[in-house]
């Protein structure tokens, strides 16, 4: 049997930007990436907690450094620069694999500079 668990998540960003005129999607900086161990193609889900909103989009690059985090699209029509979100990726494990399943969480500031990284829910 295949579960649905949390994989990670960047818990706090600040939206940097909503950009209407863009393919859909949210760019998120490189380094936040790889401090929660996503994906650039992956899909992710937006919970904004400034408004409820909770919907699903995929990740591209941002640059390194720049702690960009923007909703392009018909995403960005859903938050406002500004906005408190939290950013959500899941994956399949099989029960054997939950005997040493941690998530990560990145925890960010206001900047969203990495405050702390926490492997466990």
């Amino acid at each position: 049997m295949q579960i649905e668990m949390l994989y990670s998540k960047i818990h706090r960003a600040t939206v940097t930007d909503a950009n209407l005129n863009y393919v859909g999607s949210i760019t998120i900086d490189e380094e936040l990436l790889e401090a929660a161990k996503m994906r650039v193609g992956q899909k992710v889900e937006i919970l904004n907690i400034n408004n409820g909103e909770r919907f699903s989009t995929y990740i591209i690059l941002g640059e390194r450094g720049k702690r960009d985090m923007c909703l392009n699209g018909a995403a960005a029509r859903k938050v406002h620069k500004g906005d408190k979100i939290i950013v959500v990726a899941y994956a399949s494990y099989k029960e054997k694999e939950l005997k040493n399943y941690k998530p990560t969480v990145v925890l960010l500031d206001d900047d969203n500079n990495i405050d702390e990284i926490v492997e466990s829910i």
